[in-house]
C-alpha cells in the first residue's frame, strides 16, 4: 500500500457508508449482547486475551467481520482476511508461514480470518489443523451457513463456535442514528430523516446492518437538501427485501420443517406461508411438492386415501404448468394437507414390521402361502392348506409362525378410511 493509498483509507475517501460505519471497538457493535455484553464469554475472552479460535455462524449483516477485525484490534494481533473463494491450499500455506514466523520472531500473535469458511474444502480445511492446534494462528471464521454442515468434524473439534443472530430493528435505528450524527458526509447533507423513516429502513433490513446503511446511503443520493425524505423515496431506496433461503444450508431445512410441521399440525395458514416463503425465494416448486408428496402418505395416510392422489395429482400439474401458475395447485394441496384428517398408521406400521425383522431375520415363509408351480413342490407341501378368501372367508395365519398373533398396525380412532379390521375377517 503506497502513501497515497494509506492516507485514502485513513480518510475514508470513496469507501460505502457501511464499511465507514464499521466498528472500532466493541463498544461500537451493535446486538450479539448474548456474546459480548459485560460478563459474557467473547467479552472476557478478549479482555483476558484467551481468545480461542471461532466460527462465527449468523446471517449476513450481523457483524462477523466487524467483530473479527476488532478482536484483533483489541488484542494487539496482526489481522489476515482470507477469502474462501479465492484462496488455495497454497496461499494458506504462505499466510501460515508468515503467522509463524510473527510468532517467533515478533512474538505477535496473528488472528487468521476466513470469509465464507463454508466453502473452504476439505484439503484447505486441512492444512489448516496443524496451525490452529499449535497456535501459530488464532482462527476466526465466518459464515451464513450451518458449520455442522459444512466444516469437517476434525476442525470443528479444534474451535468454537458461536451463533451470531440477525439485528433487532431497534439496534438498527441506533446505528442510522449514529451514522447520520458522526460520519462527515452524511453531516454535509441538510436532510432530516425522522424517525418513522429510519423505523422503515430498519425494519425492510432484515437484521442486516450493511443493507441497512445502504439504503440510508441512498436515501441521502436521492433527496436534495431541504426536501422530506417521502414514502416513495423510502421504497425505492429499500427495496424488496431478499428473503433468506440457503437452498442447500440449514435455512433450507429449517422452512421446509416448519411446512410440514405446521400441515401436521392442521394450520393451514401457516402451512401455506411457510411453503410461499420458499416459492419466493427462489425454491424448486418439485422440491416443494416431493416434501408434500411424502407427508400425503406418512401423515395422513389411510385417514384420507384420496390425500396421496391429490398430491401426485399436484406434482404433475406444477411439472407441466410451471410457475406462476403452478403455485395454484400447490396451494390447493397445501391446503389440503393441512384440513385432512392425519394417521401415521403407514409410518409406525412399516417401522414396526423393519423391527421385527431385524430381531427375527429371515423367517421361513409358511408352506400354505408358497406358490406351487410344479408337481415336486407340491409333494413338499408347497401351497397345501390355503383357502381362497373369495370362497372361504374363516381366515387363516399370514405371518410366519413365530410371529403369529403379533398386531402392529394400529389405526387412529374414528379416523375416516383409516380404521382397524379384526383379524381374519374381510369387509363385504
Amino acid at each position: 500500500m503506497d502513501l497515497f493509498e494509506r492516507s485514502a483509507q485513513r480518510e475514508q475517501l470513496g469507501q460505502p457508508l457501511a464499511a465507514r460505519m464499521r466498528p472500532r471497538q466493541l463498544e461500537d457493535i451493535v446486538g450479539q449482547e448474548h456474546l459480548l455484553g459485560e460478563g459474557k464469554l467473547l467479552r472476557r475472552a478478549i479482555r483476558e486475551e484467551r481468545l480461542p479460535s471461532l466460527i462465527l455462524w449468523g446471517p449476513p449483516g450481523s457483524g462477523k467481520t466487524s467483530i473479527a477485525q476488532v478482536i484483533a484490534q483489541q488484542t494487539g494481533s496482526a489481522f489476515v482476511a482470507v477469502s474462501a473463494i479465492g484462496s488455495g491450499v497454497k496461499d494458506l500455506r504462505a499466510e501460515l508461514a508468515s503467522a509463524r514466523e510473527r510468532r517467533d520472531v515478533y512474538r505477535k500473535r496473528t488472528i487468521l480470518f476466513i470469509d465464507e469458511i463454508h466453502r473452504f474444502n476439505k484439503a484447505q480445511q486441512d492444512a489448516l489443523l496443524p496451525d490452529v492446534e499449535a497456535g501459530v494462528v488464532t482462527l476466526i471464521g465466518a459464515t451464513t451457513e450451518n458449520p455442522s454442515f459444512e466444516v469437517n468434524a476434525a476442525l470443528l473439534s479444534r474451535v468454537r463456535v458461536l451463533r451470531l443472530r440477525g439485528l433487532m430493528p431497534g439496534d438498527l435505528v441506533d446505528l442510522l442514528r449514529r451514522a447520520l450524527a458522526s460520519d462527515r458526509e452524511l453531516k454535509q447533507r441538510k436532510l432530516s430523516v425522522d424517525d418513522a423513516a429510519l423505523q422503515t429502513i430498519a425494519e425492510a433490513a432484515d437484521g442486516d446492518a450493511r443493507r441497512a446503511l445502504t439504503a440510508l446511503e441512498v436515501v441521502y443520493t436521492m433527496v436534495e437538501d431541504g426536501q422530506p425524505v417521502s414514502s416513495e423515496v423510502l421504497q425505492e431506496a429499500t427495496q424488496r427485501r431478499v428473503l433468506l433461503h440457503d437452498k442447500a444450508g440449514e435455512g433450507h431445512y429449517n422452512v421446509v420443517s416448519a411446512m410440514i410441521k405446521s400441515m401436521r399440525g392442521s394450520d393451514v395458514e401457516a402451512s401455506v406461508y411457510w411453503m410461499a416463503r420458499m416459492i419466493e425465494a427462489g425454491e424448486d416448486p418439485l422440491f416443494v411438492m416431493r416434501r408434500i408428496v411424502i407427508f400425503a402418505a406418512e401423515d395422513i395416510g389411510c385417514a384420507d386415501p384420496s390425500a396421496l392422489q391429490l398430491a401426485v395429482a399436484a406434482m404433475q400439474a406444477v411439472h407441466f404448468i410451471g410457475l406462476p401458475e403452478a403455485v395454484l395447485p400447490m396451494t390447493q394441496a397445501c391446503i389440503h394437507m393441512a384440513r385432512a384428517p392425519k394417521s401415521n398408521s403407514a409410518l409406525t406400521c412399516y417401522r414396526a414390521a423393519k423391527q421385527l425383522i431385524a430381531e427375527t431375520g429371515a423367517l421361513p415363509v409358511p408352506l400354505h402361502l408358497r406358490n406351487a408351480p410344479t408337481a415336486l413342490m407340491k409333494a413338499e407341501g408347497y401351497g397345501a392348506g390355503y383357502r381362497y378368501p373369495h370362497d372361504d372367508p374363516t381366515g387363516q395365519d399370514y405371518l410366519p409362525e413365530l410371529l403369529r398373533g403379533r398386531q402392529f398396525y394400529h389405526a387412529g380412532k374414528d379416523r375416516a378410511f383409516d380404521r382397524k379390521v379384526p383379524p381374519n375377517e374381510v369387509e363385504e
